[in-house]
């Protein structure tokens, strides 16, 4: 049988990682992640996989993060039970962010069904549970960096550190005799996510040459970062930071609880140690992020500035809150502080208490410290909204606004053409994924005096592609795509009715008087009737 990849995730969007690699011997996983960003991408987590659970035969992750990770415990539940290869970095990291990921899911599922159930509307379950996360933690199978494993019969990977993220990985996999000749294996490599020059807890990323097949990640193959280092990316976050300080502020910075916090940890006590920035409180608001720390700490050894994150860890102005309660009394924090928590994304978890709480406030300050999806409120936020929605309640956006990318987990385009450029030769096709069409544009053109253009592809959601010696093919589609391409990546009708309902309450607000308002309501109400929509009787 000729070698089959599908993508069903991460295609022409940031998220949802996930490969099926088919072979003579069966079918494996690279990656398995969650969806995020808009709510129609979202429910694409609800829904059942494109694909048979029980007939893939093995998983490789190539790193924690949700986004790569967050559906295996689905994955299990629905039948999968074979291995899940990881570094053991991976496999530790893991152990914390899936049931925390439980745990999440089943606190906003309990708050959405309360607020259904007012309504008489039926209640939803969550993706998984915490027993099923404990599952799927079972079957981790811990692999060391440039060691082959088998996956399959015939068929053999090894992990590359991909200097994105503790434990993060590329994947080499070899399938035996479906290369070129009788004698040779076919050779792919997925990049995983792919770290910058100069990342700070990790080496530059490695990777080997002479493969049939790339699959690269293109998160920000439009972008072009202004050169840094690690002291100009210092003296950029101590320059926000000293703008930020309010009498009475406070300083949001949402970030993802695994790496991005731990960064964080480390230059703001160094800036502080160094007198560049006062004495301030950190408040790491992330039960995830401070059992995720523990295991930073436990593979210091492995990391370049193992020693100054150690160092961080142990300055009388870092706390972390565990519990609910801790978390609630930052609001009540006098003098001003910095909260560090999560998600990065602004999707869940407790930035959202914490902007409920700021968000309209003058004195404070957001800063956004990476990347943000396409529908995410984080991206919202950075595209300049008035008002927002959270936990659906309205909030004038009085806060600054300020974003910094030198945080980015992510190579930029230039390094991730050069690190295409060194997997050279090439003798095949490169996929480009995790990535919104702009930057996959962008990273292709980057490739245009490397490679030919027509070896540059851009799989949509489910695609399958038959690799064959001579070439990819792309095979006819199995049913209806799960999401058309054109609504991957972008806002959806939820975003839509969000910003319809803040439009209609701030001109209801800048009316001149009653008249006016019942005015505008006649006009609404007269819409409505005119696209035969029933009324709804509310009370007063």
């Amino acid at each position: 049988m000729t070698p089959r990849l599908t993508f069903h995730g991460a295609a022409r969007a940031v998220t949802g990682s996930c490969f099926r690699l088919e072979a003579g011997a069966g079918q494996l996983l690279i990656d398995c992640g969650m969806f995020q960003g808009s709510k129609t991408e979202k429910e694409l987590n609800y829904r059942a996989f494109p694909f048979r659970p029980d007939g893939i035969a093995a998983a490789i992750l190539t790193h924690a993060h949700i986004d790569h990770s967050g559906l295996l415990p689905k994955l299990v539940k629905d039948g999968f039970a074979g291995p899940i290869h990881a570094t053991a970095a991976t496999a530790d990291l893991a152990s914390v962010m899936l049931p925390d990921s439980a745990h999440i899911q089943a606190i906003e599922v309990e708050q959405l069904n309360r607020r259904k159930a007012r309504w008489s509307a039926a209640p939803v379950e969550p993706i998984y549970t915490g027993a099923d996360a404990d599952a799927c933690l079972g079957l981790f199978r811990r692999e060391s960096y440039g060691s082959w494993f088998d996956v399959l019969p015939g068929v053999r990977a090894r992990f590359w550190n991909a200097g994105h993220l503790l434990g993060s990985a590329s994947v080499e996999i070899e399938i035996a005799g479906a290369g070129a000749g009788p004698e040779r294996p076919l050779r792919l490599l997925f990049s995983g996510d792919i770290g910058p020059d100069f990342k700070l807890l990790h080496p530059d990323p490695e990777a080997p040459r002479d493969l049939d097949y790339v699959v690269c990640e293109a998160t920000y193959g439009d972008t072009d970062r202004p050169e840094a280092t690690d002291a100009s990316r210092r003296a950029l976050l101590g320059e926000e930071v000293r703008a930020a300080i309010h009498p009475n502020g406070a300083l949001l910075i949402p970030s993802f609880a695994v790496e991005r916090a731990q960064e964080l940890i480390v230059d703001l006590t160094r800036l502080m140690a160094e007198g560049e920035l006062p004495q301030i409180p950190i408040h790491v608001d992330s039960p995830l992020a401070s059992r995720a720390t523990r295991i930073f700490a436990r593979h210091a050894r492995e990391l370049e500035e193992g020693a100054g994150l150690l160092a961080g860890l142990r300055s009388r102005q870092v706390h972390f809150t565990e519990t609910v309660e801790q978390s609630k009394a930052l609001d009540r924090q006098q003098g001003f502080h910095i909260v560090i928590a999560a998600s990065g994304m602004c999707e869940a978890g407790r930035i959202r208490h914490r902007l409920k709480n700021w968000i309209w406030r003058d004195e404070a300050t957001v800063l956004f410290v990476g990347y943000q999806a396409e529908g995410t409120l984080g991206r919202i936020l950075q595209d300049g909204a008035s008002t927002v929605r959270i936990q659906g309640e309205d909030f004038p956006v009085r806060a600054r606004i300020r974003s910094i990318d030198l945080y980015s987990g992510h190579a930029d385009g230039p390094e991730l053409a050069e690190w295409i450029r060194e997997r050279l030769p090439i003798a095949r096709e490169v996929f480009l994924v995790h990535g919104e069409p702009p930057a996959m544009d962008g990273l292709a053109a980057r490739l245009a005096g490397v490679l030919d253009p027509d070896r540059v592809l851009t799989p949509v959601l489910d695609e399958g592609f038959e690799l064959a010696p001579a070439g990819a093919r792309s095979l006819p589609p199995a049913g209806a795509p799960r999401l058309p391409s054109e609504r991957v990546a972008r806002l959806d009708w939820h975003n839509d009715v969000s910003r319809l309902i803040l439009d209609i309450n701030d001109a209801l607000a800048d009316a001149a008087d009653e008249r006016a308002r019942d005015v505008l309501i006649r006009r609404l109400r007269r819409a409505l009737d005119d696209g035969g929509a029933e009324p709804r009787k509310r009370g007063s």
